[in-house]
């Protein structure tokens, strides 16, 4: 079977769905593959550099999307809403997709997706599961989000991280707080760690206590306690308006005494929380950062704008989304690692090897066959439950 690397086509985008260092374990697993001239150039890397590891340069996106059994893309049409939809055309039937495809985004992507009779399968719904920890390219880019977000707070900040001892005195290091425990807000703290600051986090979820512990955080609880705080695969739970208006309360004294605030609350499919308010913002000190990494769904902070930082109050907001693609040689090789491992596992000798009692496949398979049939994705939507024949 041929895989088929586009250019990434979201405005800005500079990652590239496959690095030449993942092409022999393709090729070995019985894969040929063929990739758009200048897709990698962005991300670093060369058409020369593919070449030399066996793929195949196509001039244009028709000839990939043309050429390909199995397209491999970093935002698929559904997570790209600016230009995803001219993809569309180019589908063919019996195609397969990969990717991050926003599954709980909008309903008719995914019906127009389904239309074309392409297999589709969305990365960010791998299972946290010790089998698929190597095929997690969600917790992967979490990772860089979570790295840059304490970059760019260092980068706007008007204060040193470090405790500094110099002639000049003594200067006490930044303190950072962490809303979200995730991955992306553990990585944070661990970077924030690096640099020399004072680094806190709070979660919902209590049990998340001993590994922000572990990187040096100081773990901030408080005397409210969440419902269901995180559903089976491990991650946090929505809870209702009143408890966050009593987490908010009992947060705006930590945040008032913060220099920087990184908010990462994300729920799928949902808008995420407002965890920072405008009387928040106010309590900061001139010149103290927000970045909100819940900007491009609606943000955490009430004063957050998608893809701009703004100046509030004297306090720095930073809405910018997409952090993943300002370190794209990385960001590729991680998303390549994991997505290797991936087709690897749903196809054997190069052919398709679906089984959906693996729960791999069952809960990373969106479209197949006309139908959307992804169990969690139709009930999302208030689609009726498909029957067993529909989705064999």
């Amino acid at each position: 079977m041929i895989i088929g690397i586009p250019k990434e086509s979201f405005p800005g985008e500079r990652r590239v769905g496959m690095v030449p260092a993942a092409l022999p374990s393709l090729t070995k697993a019985g894969f040929e593959v063929a990739i758009e001239a200048g897709a990698g150039i962005s991300a670093g890397y060369l058409d020369k550099d593919y070449t030399d590891k066996g793929a195949k340069i196509l001039a244009n996106r028709a000839e990939v999307f043309k050429t390909a059994d199995i397209v491999v893309q970093v935002l698929c049409y559904g997570s790209n809403d600016k230009t995803g939809k001219e993809d569309v055309a180019l589908y063919r039937d019996s195609q397969f997709l990969v990717g991050f495809l926003r599954p709980l985004g909008a309903v008719e992507t995914l019906k127009d997706i389904a239309s074309k009779g392409v297999s589709s399968f969305s990365i960010e719904l791998m299972p946290r599961i010790t089998r698929a920890q190597s095929m997690d390219a969600l917790s992967s880019m979490s990772t860089i989000c979570g790295y840059k977000a304490v970059l760019l707070a260092a980068d706007t900040l008007p204060r040193l991280c470090p405790m500094l001892t110099t002639a000049a005195g003594t200067i006490t290091p930044a303190r950072i707080f962490i809303i979200g425990a995730g991955v992306a807000g553990l990585q944070a703290i661990a970077t924030a760690r690096r640099m020399g600051a004072v680094a806190s986090a709070y979660d919902v979820r209590p049990a998340v206590k001993e590994q922000v512990q572990s990187l040096g955080g100081r773990f901030v609880e408080l005397p409210i306690e969440a419902k269901d705080a995180q559903d089976a695969r491990g991650y946090a739970t929505a809870q209702d308006e009143s408890f966050y208006q009593r987490q908010r309360e009992l947060l705006g004294r930590v945040v008032a005494e913060s220099d920087v605030v990184i908010t990462t609350a994300v729920i799928p499919g949902k808008k995420p929380p407002i965890l920072v308010t405008e009387e928040m913002v106010k309590s900061m000190a001139p010149g103290s950062v927000i970045v909100d990494l819940a900007a491009e769904r609606g943000g955490n902070c009430e004063l957050t704008e998608a893809s701009k930082m703004v100046v509030k109050h004297n306090v720095n907001i930073v809405g910018y989304i997409n952090l993943a693609s300002s370190v794209p040689y990385h960001a590729s090789q991680m998303y390549a690692r994991n997505v290797c491992t991936f087709l690897t596992h749903l196809f054997k000798g190069g052919k398709p090897e679906l089984k959906l009692e693996d729960e791999i496949t069952r809960e990373t398979l969106i479209t197949r066959g006309g139908e959307i049939v992804h169990g969690r994705v139709r009930e999302f939507f208030g689609l009726p439950v498909l029957s067993t024949a529909k989705n064999a």
